[in-house]
């Protein structure tokens, strides 16, 4: 995989770095800069956009832009603009605009009323601004400009680079936009910016796609605003409670209806962000195991006027939200949406924790339908661990003394096993070692008070960690923390490889996660002492994910010698050797990856161990192929009949089919020929397509579609193909096929990659238990390879695991490096 897990709960609407992921996803598949840490915008911003306004099944008539202050002072507006682009623009498109005027208050909104559609029943509060721009519903950009003249910028590149833009905002499929484009937007969702009003400058980082709340200067809208200090009109509560809410199965009996006084303590606040609501339980539980006792109120970008222990009555509509869009195949969270609230009493007791210990949450993780909707099955919390969690979503919750098994990202949140003992790695992690067995007992663990977790796997989070159960597109079910243990240190260490001795070559793969010039120089240093220390400079090392010498600029740059001269040189202050290297440049933009960064493989190799074979040829769309070796005095070999036999290859480096249908839109394999100690040894750098849009491990479709392994399956069959070609020419050819293969050891693609035994996994030769070289969403997975043919005997292969375990790292996969004779 490339990069990238998202995290999981900074408020419904919070998103780090990519798209929907499933298990194993959150590495080389989406390619974008991964654990970027966010900070807040120190003052405007655009918080929301919403361009389905009087479309079928809104409800709000008109298109609206929401911007946003972070700042301690009111943003003066005089003299700016927002402007709108289509998600799809030409030479002859424009930008149109709508001018502003006034100020956005500290901590305030602005709210722009656009186009408005023939549909939908429900007026936008006041806008501070008016236009008439008719917005598509899924795809477009807005940008925020210091100017009220239309901009003229047509790329990303060139509107990122545009001094007058202070913000800018694609979603859908914009082509214009920051990084990659904002996703969940619809006739019925906006997109709106996550928890504080970050900004990573990556629109599908900072927005997802939400119920539109709308709100202006003066505070009116975002569903109506409770008061500060409501008067009672009503005592007595209503006629449903919360566990009627929820009900049985996974979709509430009651959405789309409007409840009134439904009575319930409040149990967590957050008062932050776009997301803002609380969590309210009734202390009254029915007798059913199956129906959740607790809800979360949703109030937009309102600040909650309830607190923690107040007993309220709410009214509100019941709504379903389905996190990152339904289209993902996420499930749903029951809440009240546009609510009312009279505050009865405060300073009650808050109902139990539910302790979750190894005995709570069944082995088995989710009923099998095959692939069909589990919505509609009544909850079996007894059966199935996603069950089980359903049926406290919202309430509170407690685990203690639980083990790490997936490192604290940039936001403190991190996974922990309720069972310490399924499926224990030796360094402390919970091993993902067949689609059967997805660990029912990892949790994710955020923190709704600030206080950031900072753990490796292995260590433990002692004492009670105490908080409410949420629900989110990444990660799924996890709790909310009010109160955070204490992080004890398992002592773990990033590993050491043996240097290779004088007559073994040394082979090793590498994701090093969109590395480019623009990345700073800690980055390189990192990871060149991960090549010189960790992995005891190898001979070769197969890199993935070398970006060109601008990164992410899209501007038709596709070469890539000073990101690699850049790391190169990094190796060599490091202690290692002055690395050559060779590749093959792609066409701009068919690579896959991030946009504008045309990530590519590339062999590094060490000139005073191995020799590279230069046959010159080679480019992004010139396949090479296996042929007879030219006489030379050393080319030929003779077998046991005494017949001479040689192959080698038409161009060295070369691709693999690089024009066939399986590399649309991603990386193609980088075929190279060395020589060591006179013999000849055959090296294939890989990065198949990632694994997004893939359902994840908890999808409300079980068991989930992996659509993503299609392609993936094409692309090993190509791999296997050559591979059997060159051994049909020489069985003995010692040939390594190795990199970021975007999937496990026990799936379809591996197995055509191996088909025919052509190659061995040598992932399949260590104990099983030890069968990774990357942690998602706490399992810990296998996604990169190292493959040998028969003609490699003996092979010491080795996983040098120094990153993925860890909060700290220099990359999201951890290498590997094989030893031959």
């Amino acid at each position: 995989m490339s990069s990238s897990i998202p995290p999981a709960f900074r408020g419904r609407r919070a998103k780090i770095v990519a798209l929907a992921l499933p298990v194993g996803l959150a590495g080389s598949l989406v390619v974008l800069p991964f654990n970027a840490q966010a900070t807040p915008s120190p003052d405007a911003v655009i918080a929301e956009v919403f361009g389905g306004g009087g479309n079928s099944g809104a409800t709000l008539t008109h298109d609206f832009i929401e911007l946003g202050n972070a700042g301690g002072g009111a943003f003066d507006l005089t003299g700016w603009s927002v402007q709108y682009l289509s998600g799809s623009p030409t030479a002859s498109s424009t930008w149109q605009v709508t001018p502003l005027t006034g100020a956005i208050p500290a901590g305030g909104s602005y709210l722009v009323g656009e186009g408005k559609g023939a549909g939908g029943d429900t007026a936008l509060p006041t806008p501070d601004a008016a236009g008439a721009i008719a917005m598509s519903a899924s795809s477009g950009t807005v940008a925020l400009v210091h100017s009220t003249t239309a901009l003229t910028c047509l790329t990303a590149a060139d509107c990122t680079a545009d001094a007058t833009v202070k913000d800018l905002v694609g979603f859908g499929t914009a082509v214009v936009r920051e990084t990659t484009p904002a996703t969940g937007a619809g006739n019925t969702t906006s997109v709106a910016r996550n928890a504080a009003l970050s900004d990573t400058d990556n629109n599908s980082a900072d927005f997802t796609g939400a119920t539109p709340s709308p709100r202006n200067s003066a505070g009116a809208g975002g569903g109506p605003e409770p008061s500060p200090t409501p008067s009672p009109t009503s005592t007595t509560p209503g006629e449903l409670r919360v566990h009627d809410i929820q009900g049985a199965t996974r979709l509430s009996p009651h959405a789309g209806s409007t409840v009134t006084d439904v009575p319930g303590v409040v149990t967590a606040v957050r008062a932050t962000g776009s997301a803002r609501g609380y969590w309210l339980q009734d202390p009254n539980p029915d007798k059913d195991p199956a129906t959740s006792e607790a809800v979360f109120v949703f109030t937009g970008s309102v600040t909650p006027q309830v607190k923690v222990g107040d007993s309220v009555l709410v009214s509100g509509k019941v709504t379903e939200y389905y996190p990152g869009g339904a289209a993902g195949g996420n499930q749903s969270v029951t809440e009240l949406t546009g609510p009312t609230s009279t505050v009865l009493s405060s300073g009650n007791a808050l109902p139990a924790a539910e302790v979750i210990d190894e005995k709570t949450l069944p082995e088995a993780y989710a009923p099998k339908v095959k692939g069909l909707n589990i919505e509609p099955l009544a909850l079996k919390p007894r059966k199935f661990a996603l069950d089980w969690l359903e049926s406290r979503e919202g309430m509170r919750v407690q685990v203690e003394d639980t083990r790490v098994v997936g490192a604290s990202n940039a936001y403190g949140e991190t996974w922990v096993t309720t069972k310490p003992k399924q499926n224990a790695t030796p360094r402390g992690g919970t091993l993902y070692g067949s689609y059967s067995q997805p660990n029912s007992g990892r949790l994710l663990v955020a923190s709704l008070t600030g206080e950031k977790a900072v753990a490796d796997v292995g260590d433990t989070l002692t004492g009670p960690t105490t908080g409410v159960l949420d629900y989110s597109n990444y990660g799924g079910y996890g709790l909310q923390a009010t109160t955070l243990g204490t992080v004890r240190s398992g002592g773990l260490k990033p590993e050491v490889a043996r240097k290779a001795k004088a007559d073994e070559l040394a082979v090793a793969t590498y994701n090093v996660e969109n590395l480019d010039p623009t990345d700073p120089q800690a980055k390189f240093d990192r990871l060149a002492e991960g090549v010189v220390k960790n992995l005891a400079s190898p001979d070769v090392v197969s890199l993935e994910e070398i970006q060109d010498n601008n990164g992410a600029k899209d501007d038709g740059t596709v070469a890539a010698d000073k990101t690699l001269a850049q790391f190169i040189a990094a190796i060599k202050a490091q202690g290692g050797p002055t690395y050559d290297w060779r590749s093959v440049d792609p066409q701009d933009k068919v690579d896959g990856g991030e946009p504008g960064g045309n990530i590519r493989n590339v062999f590094l190799f060490n000139p005073q161990r191995v020799s590279f074979v230069d046959r010159p040829g080679g480019d992004a769309t010139t396949a090479t192929k296996v042929v007879k070796a030219p006489k030379a005095p050393k080319a030929p070999k003779a077998d046991k009949k005494g017949k001479e036999r040689g192959i080698t290859l038409s161009v060295s480096p070369g691709r693999i089919n690089p024009t066939a249908d399986a590399w649309q839109n991603s990386r193609k394999p980088l075929v190279g020929e060395f020589t060591f100690r006179g013999e000849q040894v055959f090296v294939i750098g890989n990065h198949f397509n990632s694994k997004g849009g893939d359902q994840s491990l908890h999808s409300r479709f079980q068991p989930p579609v992996l659509g993503s392994e299609t392609q993936r399956l094409a692309q090993a069959k190509e791999v296997n193909s050559f591979v059997t070609g060159l051994l049909s020419q020489d069985a003995t050819a010692k040939v390594v096929v190795l990199g970021d293969l975007n999937d496990y050891p026990f799936s379809k693609p591996v197995a055509a990659l191996t088909r025919g035994k052509v190659l061995t996994d040598l992932m399949d030769k260590l104990p099983k238990n030890e069968r990774y070289s990357y942690v998602y969403d706490g399992n810990s997975q296998t996604l990169d390879h190292i493959l040998v043919s028969p003609g490699v005997k003996k092979p010491d292969y080795d996983v040098v695991h120094i990153n993925a375990e860890f909060a700290d790292q220099a990359s999201d996969h951890d290498p590997q490096v094989v030893r031959i004779r």
